[in-house]
């Protein structure tokens, strides 16, 4: 560098938002829905084609390629000492089958776009940096869902996910094989020294609330449960209301119970039952078996756990009083993950320094930063999305979000990183 020029004033640095925004605009046309959504499925042809256009990117920039053998991809641009554990962000680029635009894949390109703009710069970081995708978060495809995270923390076993089925039998490890995606290195034989991801909030509370940033404090812990009422079908004219073991009208208290139960545990507290089966399903018929899901969230393991004994108790207590038969099982459960101060610390540092108005957030739904705060001091950027909407094709959010969320990530971990 010339004598006669200034130093860089690293608080000045900002990305190129257009250049962001074209890139997410292009990673949507693989897989683009009448609706103006996205459809990459884990694995399909448009996920291979999708991983293309990453890497290639990736590539364009100088970044170094590593696939591992669930095929999570991470792209490294070297740093000053390359013998210290690289700052990662990243996150997924396959999708619903009717998401949008910004789920998952605004992690993977903000990433890109903060090394984009080190490069622009020719800014050098002491320790490397790196962008990764991980494999199958969303679980549309296969599950479990966050899997290529999941088998990189030894969550569960790579040898589980190859097995892993799609409806029409196909597996994980036969679809990686096919569009080449298999890699070499063993999942989780890859430093990491810390791990930051931007995301859509995919709910309403900063929008409402009229903020840019999102400082995500944690995950919410979850347990999904599926509820069985068992009475008697019988004919709908000859018997009397007083006589009747109607499954459905039992189910329906245990449903209102799993709201009320989240009703009390504000502001964290979540209660839904998002899928019915009615059995036999028949106008004229009383129901005799009704199955139902609940799924249960709140902000810590503790209070998750007393929402379920709480609706267990109800159930036992109906069973009771209505003669009914009504089992509750655990179908999954995911534990309440805190993110590490530090990193919280730096995402609410840089919004302050960048003007940003921001504010403590968490998320309730599951990230890959989930698995990976398990092996790293890791964070999490939030910014808004239109009315709250997520995996849905009418996903949206602002270009000058994008922006600010990206700028947020480059300099939470430029102080990662050091410069």
């Amino acid at each position: 560098m010339p004598s006669n020029t200034a130093p860089l004033d690293i608080s000045r640095i900002r990305v190129n938002g257009p250049r962001l925004w074209a890139s997410l605009m292009q990673l949507a046309e693989i897989g683009a829905t009448p609706k103006g959504g996205v459809c990459r499925l884990t694995l399909t042809d448009l996920d291979k084609q999708g991983r293309d256009l990453v890497l290639g990117w990736a590539r364009e920039a100088g970044l170094q390629i590593t696939i591992d053998k669930i095929g999570n991809g991470f792209m490294r641009r070297a740093g000053r000492n390359n013998a210290l554990p690289p700052i990662v962000t990243g996150s997924h680029i396959d999708t619903q089958p009717t998401g949008g635009k910004f789920d998952g894949n605004y992690g993977v390109l903000a990433g890109l776009e903060v090394v984009r703009t080190l490069n622009d710069l020719g800014l050098e970081t002491e320790a490397p940096i790196e962008v990764a995708f991980w494999t199958n978060e969303e679980g549309s495809r296969f599950v479990p869902v966050m899997m290529g995270s999941g088998v990189f923390a030894k969550a569960f076993s790579l040898e589980t996910a190859y097995a892993a089925t799609d409806v029409d039998g196909k597996t994980v490890g036969d679809e990686l094989q096919r569009i080449g995606y298999i890699g070499d290195q063993e999942p989780g034989a890859h430093p990491i020294g810390a791990y930051f991801e931007a995301h859509i909030e995919q709910g309403p509370v900063l929008e409402d609330n009229a903020k840019t940033i999102g400082v995500v404090q944690g995950v919410l812990g979850i347990r999904w449960f599926d509820c069985t009422v068992t009475g008697l079908e019988a004919h709908a004219g000859p018997t009397p209301m007083a006589l009747r073991r109607d499954a459905l009208q039992v189910a329906t208290r245990i449903m209102q119970e799993t709201v009320a139960c989240a009703l009390r545990q504000p502001p964290h507290g979540r209660g839904t039952v998002g899928m019915v089966q009615v059995f036999p399903n028949s106008r004229n018929v009383i129901p005799g078996r009704v199955k139902f899901s609940i799924d249960l969230r709140n902000s810590t393991d503790a209070l998750v756990d007393q929402m379920a004994d709480e609706i267990k108790a109800f159930a036992a207590a109906l069973a009771e009083t209505s003669g009914l038969d009504i089992r509750i099982e655990l179908v999954s459960s995911y534990p309440a993950q805190a993110f590490h101060s530090d990193c919280i610390n730096a995402v609410q540092r840089a919004a302050e320094q960048l003007g940003y108005s921001h504010m403590p957030a968490v998320s309730g739904a599951g990230h890959d930063a989930v698995y990976m705060a398990k092996l790293a001091p890791s964070g999490m950027v939030f910014i808004p999305c239109k009315d709250g909407i997520s995996h849905n094709e009418i996903e949206s959010a602002e270009p000058e979000h994008l922006s600010a969320g990206c700028n947020v990530l480059l300099h939470a971990m430029l102080e990662r990183a050091g410069t």
